[in-house]
C-alpha cells in the first residue's frame, strides 16, 4: 500500500467519542507505524475532550470536513449502527479502507448493500469484531490447529457480565443498551456466534429461545442459542446480563467457555485462565498469554487492529472483512426467526427477510 503522509505507514482518522472509542484511542496510540490525525463526533464537544484527552492532532463534527482535511490511510468507525449508512458511502467515496463497529449497521439488507459497495469498489471494509481476537480464543485455536484436543465435539459458553439487574441497568455505561429493541443477541451474543465460527466451523443449523429478564429494558436479555456445525459438533450460548460468573471481573471475559473433543477438554474461567484435561487424566492449568487484565478482552482492540493494517500492508483480506461478516448477520436473523417460529432454522434454506429487524423479538 502506498506510503502514509508524515513518514508513518497509517494515517488513522476516528469517527465517534462515546465509550468504547477510548479503547479504539488507546490502541491506536500503542501501535507503531500509526499516527492519529483525526478524531470526528457529531457533538464538537465531546470530540474536542477526547482529541485532548489522547493527543489526536484534530477534532471535527463533519467526516467530509475530516476527511479532507486530514487526508487518512484508514478509517475506523466507531459510532452507532444508525450512523453508518451514512459515513461508510463517505468513506467510500475517498476510497478509504475502512473498519466499523458492530452492530455493523441497522439490518442485514443494509449492512450486505454497503459491504458490496466496498467490494465492487475494491475497498477494504472491516467489521470491528474484536471477541475472536481475544487472547483465550486465540489460544484455544492453536490447540485446536495442533491436533490437542483431537475431533471436536462442541463448545458451550455460559454468557454472565452482571450488568443488567434493576432500573439503573446499563445507564451509567451505555445507556442506550435499554432502548435497543434487540439487544442480546445483536449486540453481544453475536461477538460468540463470531468466536464459535472461528473454532468450529460454518454453522448449518440454529435453535433458540430469546428472554427479556429485566423490565426496564426494550430488547431481550437473556438466550438460549443451540448452533449446529458441519461435523455434528454442537455450540450452545446460555446467556443472560443479570447474573455474574466467578471472577474478579466480570466483564474482563464476560464468562466461561467448556470447548470439548475427542482428545479432551479445554476450560475458560473467569481470570482468563486456559485449563487442559486431557482424556483420562487429570485436569491443569495451561500456561499462555492472557493479556494485559487492564484492557478489554485482553487487549483484544489492538490485536485487532494490528492484524488489520498487516493484512492492509501484505495486500491480503483481514478476517472479519465485511464480506464475511455477512454470514454472522444471516445467523443472528436466524436465531430471531427461531424464537418467534419456535422451530430449528436450517442455514442452506433461510434468507433473512427485507423487515427481519422490524418484526418484533416478543
Amino acid at each position: 500500500m502506498p506510503e502514509a503522509r508524515g513518514g508513518t505507514r497509517h494515517r488513522v482518522a476516528v469517527v465517534g467519542a462515546g465509550y468504547f472509542s477510548q479503547f479504539h484511542l488507546r490502541a491506536w496510540q500503542a501501535l507503531p507505524g500509526v499516527e492519529l490525525v483525526g478524531l470526528c463526533d457529531a457533538q464538537p464537544e465531546r470530540a474536542a475532550e477526547a482529541a485532548r484527552g489522547f493527543g489526536v492532532p484534530r477534532a471535527f463534527s463533519r467526516l467530509d470536513e475530516m476527511l479532507d482535511a486530514t487526508a487518512p490511510t484508514l478509517l475506523d468507525i466507531v459510532s452507532p449502527p444508525a450512523s453508518h449508512a451514512t459515513l461508510l458511502p463517505q468513506a467510500l467515496s475517498h476510497g478509504i479502507a475502512t473498519i466499523c463497529q458492530k452492530p455493523f449497521c441497522t439490518d442485514y439488507a443494509q449492512a450486505r448493500e454497503q459491504s458490496e459497495r466496498f467490494a465492487r469498489a475494491g475497498v477494504p471494509l472491516v467489521v470491528h469484531e474484536n471477541f475472536r481476537f481475544m487472547p483465550w480464543f486465540r489460544e484455544a485455536r492453536r490447540l485446536i490447529d495442533t491436533g490437542r484436543l483431537g475431533r471436536l465435539n462442541g463448545a458451550s459458553f455460559r454468557l454472565r457480565p452482571g450488568d443488567g439487574q434493576g432500573p439503573r441497568a446499563y445507564l451509567d455505561r451505555q445507556p442506550y443498551f435499554q432502548q435497543m429493541p434487540r439487544l442480546l443477541v445483536a449486540e453481544t451474543a453475536i461477538h460468540l456466534i463470531d468466536s464459535f465460527r472461528f473454532l468450529l466451523g460454518e454453522v448449518a443449523d440454529v435453535s433458540a429461545r430469546l428472554r427479556r429478564l429485566n423490565p426496564a429494558i426494550q430488547g431481550e436479555d437473556a438466550a438460549t442459542i443451540e448452533l449446529g456445525f458441519a461435523g455434528d459438533a454442537i455450540g450452545l450460548i446460555d446467556g443472560n446480563r443479570l447474573n455474574e460468573h466467578p471472577a474478579a471481573n466480570q466483564r474482563r471475559t464476560m464468562g466461561e467457555m467448556w470447548l470439548e473433543g475427542e482428545g479432551g477438554v479445554l476450560r475458560l474461567d473467569g481470570d482468563a485462565r486456559l485449563w487442559l484435561k486431557p482424556h483420562g487424566e487429570p485436569e491443569a492449568e495451561l500456561a499462555y498469554d492472557s493479556g494485559p487484565s487492564s484492557e478489554f478482552g485482553g487487549g483484544a482492540v489492538a490485536a485487532l487492529q494490528a492484524h488489520v493494517l498487516d493484512a492492509l500492508e501484505r495486500g491480503i483480506a483481514p478476517e472479519n472483512n465485511a464480506s464475511d461478516y455477512l454470514q454472522n448477520l444471516r445467523i443472528q436473523e436466524a436465531v430471531y426467526q427461531s424464537h418467534r417460529s419456535g422451530r430449528r432454522i436450517r442455514m442452506s434454506d433461510f434468507e433473512p427477510a427485507a423487515d427481519a429487524h422490524l418484526r418484533p423479538v416478543f
